[in-house]
Parts: structure tokens; C-alpha cells; sequence
């Protein structure tokens, strides 16, 4: 079942999206229920998924029969642990493999087996097609083909073993299910929160490690590939990026993008809307949690601070602003991090300048 989640300005709630693949008509519908019964903004998360803020708790329950009408919601005791990571361009452009067919046989299975429920809303399956992007995210299980017909199953982040492709679903569903058991006296979230469970795991090794293919933006072959400022999707740019998609796929990344199929030569259009398509946009540089007003932990509207930084143009070092020291939605590799002091820190600011002012 979806589960609100309060914030400052009402409750929220995820959608999971296996993959990240959806449809512009998908997007669309998800996108006008938001708007009817909420905010109208679709937040990207870095889960390749989508959240829908604004909304009255108790849910309205028109609100859950318009997502499970759309197809986001196959199985409502399932709904928290279809949490699956994809290579955004995998069967579209690039990698060792097509891993379409293979998402869409996990997805299957994971909306399907009663023992799975038993998993945190954190645990992550990612499906790596070779070119590393994936796995560099450090999902609790990982297949990360080699080839069309083979690949890694990792389980943490450097140990694993070979396994082929047929099998890589059923290897990782019987993992899954194995950790589901075991993180029950701690109810542990993560596989890296139980690191005598992966220990005990047969026939693990080191596995080889691969450079990660950075995500491209711009014209990816007749694709799209564009950046969201900051996740946020508002009205206008969700009808720009749906009228250019129509019923072809859209991918959401999870690194705040999309990939719409065919969309390369109305990329001028997303653009036009507000959307990043070049590689050396500060936008590919600044991130930021929700931050004040949206959320009552922040201390400082972090959402205004990075746009501000974007308008000054130039190169920026990977650059994370938090609201407060959760550090939400920070970035997994090396970033310099930015946390607003605390209310005691600007108080002894105060202070001092007062004292020597």
C-alpha cells in the first residue's frame, strides 16, 4: 500500500518505478492526479523514482485508484520493496546487454513472493547492462553483466561470483528472501548493516572492478537525455517532456534525469522548458534536499541557494546543499558538502558579532 510520509507541506508519498521505466502517458496520468489532489510538482528521487508532495493524510482514496489505474501500484503488500535500480540506457543505448527483459522478469517475481514483504522500504536491487553505472551506487544486490549471457552477482558492493544471465532472477530473488530472514532479531535495512550475513554467503569473491560510465546528457542517438534542476518537475515541464515523449518509453535516472526514446530531435523544446541537456551546466554540478519551507527539519531555503549558484554560470566541483546534518538526498561518490549551521551555531555568530561589532 503507498505510505504517507508528513512533511512541511503536507504529506508525501513515493511511487516506485522499477527501473525508472515508465511511459509519457504513464507520466502523465501520475502527473494530473497530482495536480488534483496535491501540489502538482513530481519530485525524481536517486532511486530512479518519483514522489508526490502536497497531498491531505488520510490518502483520498481516489487519489490510490488513479496510481494503481495508471500501473504503479501492481501489488499493494509488495508496493515498498520493488525498489530496483537499471542502467538508465540499457536496450536503448550502449552497455554489454539488454537488460529490459530481465527487469521486467524481477519486477514479476518481486510483487509476488510473501516472503519478500518482510524487507525495509531501503533495500535495493540494481541491474548493471556492464557499464558500471549501476553498481557504482552500491545497491544491496547487483547483477552486472559481462555479456549477453553472463554476468556478476554482486552482493554488497565488492564481493560476488559469476552467475548466467537466466539465472541472475532467481539468484537474487533467493538472496533477497535469504536477507529477509536473517535481518529479522535486528531488522536490520541494508545488506552493509549486516556484514556477518554476506560473510556467510557461498562462493563469494572480489569481483573486477569497472570505471562507471558517466550518464550522458543531450543526444544519446535519436534519444534524449536531459536533467531536472534540483528533481523537481512542475506542471509545465511534466506537459513539455509527455507531449514529446506521447506513449514511448521515458526513463527516470537516478541521478535526477530523464531519457525520453526518440526525443533527440525535439530536445530544443525541454530545453526551452527549463530542462538541462548540456554536460557543462552548473545544474549537473548542484544538489540540494528539499530544505526549507518544504521541510520542517531544514534551516535554510536550500532549493533558492543552489538556483542562485546555477545563475552564475561557471564550473562548479560536485557541490551537496543540506537543510540540516540528515544530509538528504546527498550524492554517493565524492562532493563537497554544505550544511546550514545550526540554530545554536548562528546564535553564537550573533553573539560575537554583537560582542565585537
Amino acid at each position: 500500500m503507498l505510505r504517507p510520509h508528513q512533511a512541511a507541506d503536507g504529506a508525501l508519498v513515493r511511487i516506485r518505478i522499477p527501473g525508472g521505466r515508465t511511459t509519457g502517458a504513464v507520466l502523465e496520468a501520475l502527473g494530473r492526479t497530482a495536480e488534483r489532489h496535491g501540489s502538482g510538482v513530481l519530485q525524481l528521487t536517486s532511486r530512479a523514482g518519483l514522489q508526490v508532495r502536497g497531498l491531505p493524510d488520510p490518502l483520498p482514496a481516489a487519489f490510490v485508484a488513479d496510481v494503481t489505474a495508471a500501473g504503479l501500484l501492481p501489488s499493494a503488500d509488495h508496493e515498498r520493496v520493488r525498489n530496483v535500480l537499471a542502467s538508465p540506457l540499457t536496450g536503448l543505448a550502449g552497455g554489454r546487454a539488454d537488460l529490459g527483459p530481465l527487469l521486467a522478469a524481477l519486477d514479476a517475481r518481486l510483487s509476488v513472493e510473501p516472503g519478500l514483504v518482510e524487507l525495509s522500504g531501503r533495500f535495493v536491487i540494481g541491474l548493471d547492462d556492464g557499464r558500471g553505472d549501476i553498481a557504482a551506487l552500491q545497491p544491496d544486490l547487483t547483477y552486472r553483466a559481462h555479456d549477453p549471457d553472463s554476468g556478476w552477482l554482486l552482493v554488497g558492493s565488492d564481493r560476488g561470483r559469476r552467475v548466467a544471465a537466466a539465472d541472475a532472477v532467481a539468484a537474487l530473488v533467493a538472496l533477497a528472501l535469504d536477507f529477509a530472514v536473517a535481518r529479522q532479531p535486528s531488522r536490520a535495512w541494508r545488506v552493509r548493516d549486516l556484514p556477518a550475513w554476506v560473510e556467510a554467503q557461498p562462493d563469494l569473491g572480489p569481483v573486477p572492478a569497472t570505471e562507471p560510465e558517466p550518464m550522458p546528457l543531450g543526444a544519446v542517438g535519436p534519444h534524449a537525455s536531459v536533467q531536472v534542476p534540483l528533481g523537481f518537475l512542475p506542471p509545465g515541464q511534466r506537459r513539455v517532456v509527455t507531449e514529446v515523449a506521447g506513449d514511448r518509453a521515458v526513463v527516470v535516472t537516478p541521478w535526477r534525469g530523464l531519457v525520453l526514446e526518440q526525443g533527440a530531435s525535439r530536445l530544443p523544446e525541454l530545453v526551452a522548458a527549463g530542462l538541462v541537456a548540456e554536460p557543462t551546466s552548473p545544474w549537473t554540478a548542484l544538489s540540494a534536499c528539499v530544505g526549507a519551507p518544504w521541510c520542517g527539519q531544514g534551516r535554510v531555503d536550500t532549493q533558492s541557494l543552489v538556483a542562485a549558484a546555477a545563475a552564475l554560470g561557471g564550473a562548479w566541483p560536485r557541490t551537496h546543499v543540506s537543510g540540516c546534518e540528515r544530509r538528504c538526498g546527498a550524492p554517493t561518490g565524492p562532493y563537497e558538502d554544505l550544511v546550514a549551521p545550526s540554530r545554536a551555531e548562528l546564535l553564537a555568530v550573533r553573539r560575537e558579532l554583537v560582542t565585537h561589532g
